[in-house]
């Protein structure tokens, strides 16, 4: 499947008004390679691994293949990956005819809010809100395979 999406940073917290649901996340990676980006996350409730290839359309599309995990399997997957792991709150925000995904980042990488929307077209219109601040799609130390090898604490 290929996954259409673009990322922007987040202005202020005005978005907090709107949020629809919101989960905790922790990311690891087993490649970071950027061919074939290997993630595993642990939710609350299960996890996920998922295969990323390399971004095309100035980052806006790549392929992407998930499968759901037992939170056990996730764990255990976890345990395996990489050093430098993603902490984080995800909010779900909804704006138009469309759903934006708001990341608050923790541990190493505090401080840092991104927004991605997911698109059926690189081309597709929608609603900017005004808490939507500069877009970041396609620069790659917004992905969160570079930001567990390179945090955003280290930037500054």
């Amino acid at each position: 499947m290929i996954e259409i999406e673009r990322k922007f940073l987040v202005k202020d917290q005005s978005y907090e008004n709107e949020v629809v649901t919101s989960r905790a996340i922790k990311q690891g990676f087993l490649s970071t390679d950027p061919n074939r980006t290997v993630r595993i996350r642990v939710e609350e409730t299960g996890g996920f691994i998922t295969v990323k290839g390399i971004s095309t359309d100035g980052g806006v599309s790549r392929f992407e293949w998930e499968n759901p995990l037992s939170k056990e399997a996730a764990e255990a997957l976890f345990k395996l990956c990489l050093p430098g792991k993603i902490e984080k709150t995800r909010h779900v925000v909804s704006v138009g005819y469309h759903h934006f995904e708001v990341d608050v980042f923790y541990g190493d990488n505090q401080g840092l809010v991104i927004a991605e929307v997911e698109l059926s077209d690189p081309d597709q219109a929608f609603e900017k809100p005004a808490w939507l601040g500069v877009e970041v799609t396609g620069e790659k130390k917004y992905y969160n395979a570079s930001l567990s090898q390179h945090p955003y604490k280290d930037w500054k």
